[in-house]
């Protein structure tokens, strides 16, 4: 305790009274000054004497306790922070500044950390977090060990005067070397097939230009050099619906920092403008118009429809002129625009002279070169007028026998069909309808996903050079979309089915997913293997780790494996491949890993800090500590101050 003494005033008017009076009675005396009056010292005495005895002054005496100055550290623990050794120097720095001002009876110290694992650092955030529930009386400064990483500076660094002084310890080599990629802009949605626009800027020291490695879902398909420091367009194509993770990426520079931010990733949504699909019906039956129906109410398919009323060599003696037909363009359909179209679809077709069988060599190629076949086969598929009994007969994955089988039948799942993404999570077939007829066949290549009791399949897929086939052995399958006995699972299989033969990625077979959750990377896998390859993790240093799958359905398959560092990883397994990010697609903690203090200097210079390097982690070099007045300077060349506010609380006090 310290007694002290002051002297205070406790007017007996209220001060505005008293001040009215004081200058109504210093104007009079001025006037009688004026006039010469004889008496004027004696009147100001009276005057003076009338004052004090209003303002009634008191002499106190305390008993005061003083208070600890306040003053922080904030500790910097961000992703930028463990690149080279700037986590032992920050952490050595730390331990003797800690030792020095703990040392310091007259001050009290608090400590504060920037989140580890944020997407940015926070300083000024943990520094107001520290000082939040301090009195600014008492603020002595603060210091703020770090690499100069800061993306919460405050629009006006003017805010931050109050708290400081506040000083910058830089932990990291000045001069290091580090290249660097960012997006600047991307579209969140481009139409499949065509031409998407991203801008990216390139930071490499010492070059004018850059080369881009471009990267969509995980598959290399292009380089470009672009000019360095400054925006530039980089073009590709969108190459599938749904989600595209396009990642970009620079080569390694000379002493490479890290090479964490030479990648970084956009995801694009890809949609599909319109799916063209040709539907030609080999004649009139009971399951065209639900064949048609289907395919219309879906918004994206572009659908044209043609059904064989009257083939060529039929004798009929209406006039050419009078028939409401329209004439089946054959060779623009299938030779002029048959590339056009994303799926054809042949239903109860029968060969009958329309289609030449150069036509059908034409078929067989689109499909080799990454077209869409399906065919839905009815009995004339068995006899002579079959189409296998034409080049197509090399693309499709069956084979009939020549038999027709009458009689209700219950289509089930092969044992593949339980595990295949088509029909695997179709309702359980106990609930399905049964098919009247269908054409007996013999499995070929491919796959067989339904099949009758007696395992003769029904629904059989193949992969034919880049494109895709199907079959269905059987034209009964528009009893389900009718509801025939409960009917069943029609427009999901056939929506399901369409989408596999166009390649939309949600339906492949074997297909790896990443995703980032809570410090994790977790992996899913479709497969059809019961014993899939190993998960493989690559982290976005190039690090690699593997771990075993759990089998959670038929066919399905997870792996969780800790992922601490922000940015891309790759996954693959058995020939798959998937990317995630883990964090945000452009961490700003990667944009710039320098160690300066050129974005904390406007608070810096606002709350009259100073910067200091901290030099190498076996060499750590502090500056001095120095406690200054209140409006001294608060740092030099190799010192850094703490003010002494004098600050205290009154404990006891008579007057």
């Amino acid at each position: 305790m310290i007694d002290a003494q002051r002297l205070a005033f406790d007017p007996l008017l209220p001060w505005p009274i008293l001040i009215g009076f004081f200058v109504v009675v210093a104007i009079v005396w001025g006037v009688y000054l004026a006039r010469r009056g004889r008496a004027w010292l004696m009147r100001a005495l009276a005057l003076l004497a009338l004052a004090s005895a209003l303002a009634n002054p008191q002499l106190i005496e305390e008993q005061r306790e003083p208070l600890k100055d306040i003053a922080a550290i904030i500790l910097d623990r961000s992703e930028s922070m463990r690149f080279g050794d700037r986590t032992a120097i920050a952490e050595a720095a730390f331990a003797d500044l800690k030792a020095r001002l703990e040392a310091d009876d007259t001050l009290e110290l608090r400590i504060a950390e920037t989140a580890a694992g944020a997407d940015a650092t926070h300083p000024y955030e943990a520094l107001n977090t520290a000082f939040s529930d301090a009195p600014r009386e008492r603020i002595a400064g603060a210091f703020l060990i770090t690499d100069g990483q800061a993306h919460d500076i405050p629009a006006t660094p003017e805010d931050a005067a109050p708290l400081g002084p506040i000083h910058a310890l830089i932990a990291g080599e000045e001069d290091v070397q580090d290249r660097r990629i960012e997006i600047v802009s991307a579209p969140n949605f481009g139409i499949v097939g065509e031409r998407a626009d991203m801008s990216v800027q390139v930071e490499a020291p010492g070059a004018s230009r850059a080369r881009v490695r471009i990267s969509v879902n995980g598959e290399r398909i292009a380089a470009q050099t672009v000019r360095v420091g400054e925006p530039d367009v980089i073009r590709l194509d969108v190459p599938r619906r749904g989600p595209n993770l396009i990642v970009v990426e620079i080569d390694e520079g000379p002493n490479e920092l890290t090479l964490a931010n030479n990648r970084a990733a956009a995801a694009v949504s890809g949609v599909r403008d319109r799916l063209r699909v040709l539907l030609i019906t080999g004649e009139p039956h009971a399951g065209a118009r639900v064949w048609r129906d289907l395919l219309k109410s879906d918004p994206s398919v572009d659908l044209v429809h043609f059904t064989i009323l009257r083939p060529p060599h039929k004798l009929d003696a209406t006039p050419t002129n009078e028939l409401a037909l329209i004439a089946f363009p054959t060779r623009e359909l299938f030779v002029e625009r048959l590339q056009e179209f994303d799926l054809v679809i042949f239903d109860r077709y029968r060969r009958r002279g329309v289609l030449p069988m150069a036509y059908f060599d034409n078929i067989a190629r689109y499909v080799a070169d990454g077209g869409a076949l399906m065919v839905a086969a009815g009995p004339t598929f068995a006899g002579p007028e079959s189409i296998h009994r034409t080049s197509l007969a090399a693309v499709l994955p069956g084979r009939p026998t020549g038999e027709i089988i009458e009689g209700e039948m219950t289509p089930q799942r092969s044992d593949l069909g339980a595990r295949h993404t088509i029909t695997a999570d179709l309702p359980d077939e106990t609930s399905w309808g049964p098919w009247r007829r269908y054409i007996e066949g013999q499995e070929v290549s491919g796959d067989t996903l339904l099949e009758t009791s007696t395992g003769a399949p029904l629904l059989l897929l193949d992969r034919v050079g880049d494109g895709r086939v199907a079959e269905l052995m059987s034209d009964q399958i528009w009893l389900w979309a009718r509801g025939h006995q409960n009917g069943g699972p029609y427009g999901e299989l056939i929506r399901r089915l369409a989408h596999w033969l166009m390649k939309e990625p949600e339906l492949e077979e074997e297909r790896l997913s990443l995703t980032a959750e809570g410090g994790d990377i977790k992996a899913k896998l479709r497969s059809l293997n019961d014993d899939p390859s190993p998960f493989t993790l690559i982290d976005p240093e190039g690090a690699r780790v593997s771990a075993e799958w759990t089998q959670t359905a038929p066919g399905e398959f997870e792996a969780r494996l800790p992922a601490p560092l922000l940015g891309l990883y790759a996954g693959e397994a058995g020939g798959v491949s998937a990317i995630a990010l883990n964090g945000p697609a452009n961490p700003r903690e990667y944009i710039d890993l320098r160690a300066s203090a050129e974005v904390l200097q406007p608070i810096i210079d606002a709350a009259d800090g100073g910067v200091f390097r901290l030099g190498g982690a076996n060499d750590v070099t502090l500056p001095d500590i120095r406690r200054i007045g209140a409006r001294a300077d608060a740092s030099g060349a190799s010192w850094a101050g703490l003010k002494r506010r004098n600050a205290y609380a009154v404990r006891s006090s008579e007057s």
